[in-house]
């Protein structure tokens, strides 16, 4: 017996073949419909692949006999909705190729975010990331908000796949406010994904207070198959929250619908978090199931995310239990695959989304800035005569040379004044004994843990650890081994900072006293100190140095030169 999927694909590989040839026969019945006759059919039929894909091939041949571009590119895009995986990308292939004969930025840019979407439904995270990096290219030199939005979400998903789950949400809380009121399911979608980052972020108050509402805005929008996303989602949560029987029953309960969607990605995450709870229930034959069912998915699609890592990590621990070297060394294999998957996407795409995506407004706006004073220099040359512009350029390069002389001469007396308070400050500190400041407990942070990360910070303090580079809040939570939650509410309760102006401020300290005390390192140049205080530039070791001291650190260094002499 042949499945649906084998026939709807032997179907579409005998029409794509023939349409070479003779082309498809439109059915007397729909040869006078209009575009929105057929559409509406393909959507309601489209769970029943081979019936709608009567009613996408009628479109897609009507908008040929029409030569319709735009809706050419419709017709394919319905195709590629119901098709089994080996043809979806061939009908991207002639989205984007249809769209590029429009010369139209909108559908071109929509045509490869459609592509990088396919990729993102079979897994293919780098791909993808490709695709919506060249959508975005063309969709930023429009102005549809909806295209632009799509876009937005699309890059959230990577965000999210790589770890930068701030920044995901972030885009996330836009696409959100604005699919709102006039697109529910990517409201519902965002909503989904959003929940999800809160989750990642530790914010599981929030993240169920999401799943709540996309619940009930799933019944008031009449799409309640989306449903069964926001239960899995909390089922997610409850495991974080340890209530492991209630996020067995949300996943479970879950499931099917998900299946139903094809989605194998978030059917592995449902085994992976059923099983995480059943081992934290001590049931770990049962837990050892859902993790085989994870594995099956890995080895089937080559899925990965990096929570689910720990799969293959507790597959080993139980079998090296059991004494099974067979099943331990195959999952020490798993495990190295799994290892080299995820650090080869993940560096692709970090690169990727850094390089082409968060600095393409900068970029844009430069572009921007540029074309309007060219403009504006333009108009001035036809506007003015020769001897008024070199007029105005000889008052205006006096009154600049006045601005930057009075400048000058106030600057330094504000450093004077400066480094003055900046020594009396040095020499009270070197004098003055070290006390503790009490002050009141931190709320929801246990007093066991707040003593442990403030010795942590003396020691950091004390072996000067940070003179090493790269320190941000992960970085140093993760060196601590605690929530970076924590450690932001402790240094800002404790230390009345946040993390780059607590490192850099122990950086700048560090190299006044060394200024100070070592005729030796005046002597070098700005790129050697800032390398001797942990900067990674130049730039940065000027800018904390003004900010923290408010001297910049040339005068510093002639001021303590010239007391010396």
């Amino acid at each position: 017996m042949i499945k649906p999927n084998s026939l709807l694909l032997l179907l579409m590989f005998f029409c794509a073949a023939s349409a070479q040839k003779n082309p498809f026969n439109i059915p007397d019945s729909l040869k006078n419909k209009d575009f929105e006759y057929l559409d509406d059919r393909f959507y309601m039929h489209k769970k029943d692949s081979i019936r709608a894909s009567l009613y996408a091939y009628s479109f897609l041949y009507k908008a040929k006999k029409e030569k319709n571009l735009k809706e050419i590119i419709n017709g394919y895009q319905n195709l590629m909705l119901i098709a089994p995986e080996k043809l979806r990308i061939a009908y991207t292939d002639s989205m984007v190729h249809t769209a590029k004969k429009a010369k139209d930025d909108a559908l071109i840019g929509s045509a490869y975010l459609s592509k990088g979407t396919a990729y993102y439904g079979i897994k293919h995270q780098q791909q993808a990331m490709d695709n919506y990096l060249i959508a975005n290219s063309y969709i930023s030199k429009t102005k549809d908000q909806y295209l632009i939005h799509k876009v937005k979400y699309c890059i959230a998903l990577t965000k999210f796949y790589i770890g930068f789950y701030d920044e995901a949400a972030s885009l996330l809380k836009e696409c959100a406010d604005y699919y709102r009121q006039t697109q529910p399911k990517p409201y519902l979608n965002s909503l989904h994904s959003l929940g999800l980052c809160y989750n990642k972020l530790g914010n599981y108050g929030k993240c169920t207070e999401i799943n709540e509402l996309g619940i009930s805005e799933c019944i008031r929008l009449k799409i309640e198959e989306m449903a069964a996303y926001f239960t899995h989602s909390e089922g997610i949560n409850e495991y974080f929250k340890k209530n492991y029987g209630a996020s067995i029953r949300n996943l479970e309960s879950s499931l099917e619908g998900i299946k139903e969607n094809n989605d194998f990605a978030n059917e592995a995450i449902g085994y992976f978090y059923i099983g995480k709870s059943y081992w934290s229930l001590h049931q770990k034959e049962k837990a050892i199931i859902y993790f085989e069912l994870v594995d099956k998915i890995f080895n089937k699609k080559n899925y990965l995310r990096s929570d689910i890592r720990q799969n293959f990590e507790l597959m080993i621990s139980y079998y090296k239990t059991k004494k099974d070297l067979n099943k331990q060394l195959y999952y020490i294999n798993q495990l190295l695959k799994a290892d080299t998957l995820l650090t080869e996407t993940n560096k692709y795409i970090i690169a990727k989304i850094h390089k082409q995506y968060d600095t393409r407004e900068l970029l844009l706006e430069k572009e921007r800035i540029a074309e309007e004073n060219q403009n504006m220099s333009t108009e001035l040359i036809w506007e003015k005569y020769y001897d008024r512009i070199f007029a105005g350029i000889i008052i205006a390069l006096f009154f600049i040379l006045a601005a930057v002389t009075y400048r000058y001469y106030k600057t330094r007396k504000i450093y004077k004044k400066n480094y003055k308070l900046l020594m009396e400050e040095l020499d009270t500190k070197k004098n003055r004994p070290k006390s503790k400041t009490e002050k009141a407990p931190i709320k929801n942070i246990s007093s066991d843990t707040v003593v442990l990360l403030l010795k942590q910070l003396e020691n950091f303090e004390k072996d000067k650890k940070f003179l090493e580079k790269d320190w941000n809040l992960t970085t140093l939570s993760a060196a601590f081994k605690t929530n970076p939650k924590y450690l932001a509410s402790i240094l800002d309760h404790y230390r009345d900072k946040g993390i780059n102006e607590y490192i850099n401020g122990l950086r700048i300290d560090y190299i006044t006293e060394l200024l100070r005390n070592d005729s030796k390192i005046m002597l070098y140049k700005y790129e050697a100190l800032a390398k001797e205080a942990g900067f990674s530039t130049t730039e940065r070791f000027t800018k904390a140095f003004l900010s923290n001291t408010g001297i910049a650190p040339s005068y510093f260094i002639a001021a303590i030169k010239k007391e010396k002499q």
